[in-house]
């Protein structure tokens, strides 16, 4: 399915567009011409799709971002009922213009009480993680960390950016490694984009005899997450709405380092709204990268207290919800069957 993405970054001031005039020229005006054209090609598509009655489905789910945007747009025109998922607790932009025409819309997130007065087709389900997403036990964490070669008696922290991997994050890491060290082992995925520009920080990483003898370890991307981060007793991430349902799950102690610049700033509105709970620890990037320090001193607070790292990770797992895609499979297929 074709689409077109239009870019935007949130915050920009008029002289931002010329101190980072690469951006400008390259995805500001480039590539959204590209994205309006791609767009055009994803509703040309999308309506020879379904503009044979026996080629239309009986309901269209739609994930949000902007390859669902000419599809629900097409499903309009033919009547084909949609549902929304909305992850994050501001919804992306092509989400707010299909909302009103959706047959229903779940979110990710608790929708605000003045959302659900005025929309009534609004359901909270949460967001479906996998199964091997669930609280750890002490005794499992242990051997989590036993299996990852780390000290069973020290606490481990996780710093992850996702699997691409968060610039600023790694650098912040580099400065505070050293430090960092000294009172707790630290894991770090540097992520696919990143992981390169990271490898020197593999000094510190250092085997003998297939034993780890130092209190690091790097992977440019793990994949089982689920254990890496169910071993931590803090861990540092981005706060991009299915990382933290899977950190909820895990119930794990968490500081989230929301990307201001995103457009809408929906990291940190996940994160503001998780903070006001009293579920995480917050550090805005901006405030990081003028000062990596503040992250040291905010995982030193962590690791240090056991209660208030239990008492977020019990905050934080109220968010979790186990039946959370077993309920958006009711409402599609309710949808669905209304239709037939």
């Amino acid at each position: 399915m074709p689409a077109g993405k239009f870019h935007r970054y949130s915050g920009w001031t008029f002289r931002d567009y010329f101190i980072h005039i690469d951006i400008t020229l390259k995805d500001l005006i480039f590539g959204n011409i590209l994205g309006f054209f791609g767009f055009l090609a994803g509703i040309i598509t999308c309506f020879c799709r379904l503009v044979k009655k026996t080629s239309r489905p009986n309901v269209i789910f739609l994930k949000g971002g902007y390859v669902g945007l000419p599809v629900g747009l097409m499903a309009r025109l033919f009547k084909i009922p949609y549902v929304i998922h909305e992850s994050d607790a501001v919804a992306g932009l092509a989400n707010r213009i299909l909302m009103k025409k959706a047959e229903k819309v779940a979110f990710g997130i608790p929708p605000s009480d003045e959302v659900l007065e005025q929309h009534k087709n609004y359901i909270w389900t949460g967001i479906p993680v996998g199964p091997e997403y669930k609280a750890v036990a002490p005794a499992r964490e242990l051997s989590l960390k036993k299996a990852f070669s780390f000290n069973v008696d020290k606490p481990l922290v996780v710093i992850t950016g996702g699997s691409q991997g968060s610039e600023n994050l790694n650098e912040a890491i580099r400065t505070i490694l050293p430090d960092l060290l000294k009172f707790t082992s630290v894991g770090l995925v540097a992520g696919r984009k990143h992981y390169e520009d990271m490898v020197d920080l593999k000094r510190y990483e250092n085997w003998e005899n297939a034993s780890l003898e130092s209190n690091f370890r790097m992977w440019e991307f793990n994949t089982t997450m689920n254990e890496l981060m169910g071993a931590a007793d803090v861990v540092v991430s981005r706060a991009g709405a299915t990382t933290i349902a899977e950190l909820a799950a895990l119930k794990k102690a968490v500081i989230l380092v929301p990307f201001e610049r995103l457009p809408g700033s929906h990291q940190v509105r996940n994160a503001e709204r998780l903070k006001a709970a009293n579920a995480v620890e917050v550090l805005n990037d901006s405030d990081m990268m003028e000062d990596p320090k503040r992250l040291l001193e905010v995982i030193r607070r962590l690791v240090k207290s056991a209660r208030t790292r239990a008492d977020m990770a019990d905050a934080l797992h109220k968010e979790a919800r186990a039946d959370a895609a077993s309920r958006l499979a009711d409402i599609i297929l309710g949808v669905a069957g209304s239709e037939t």
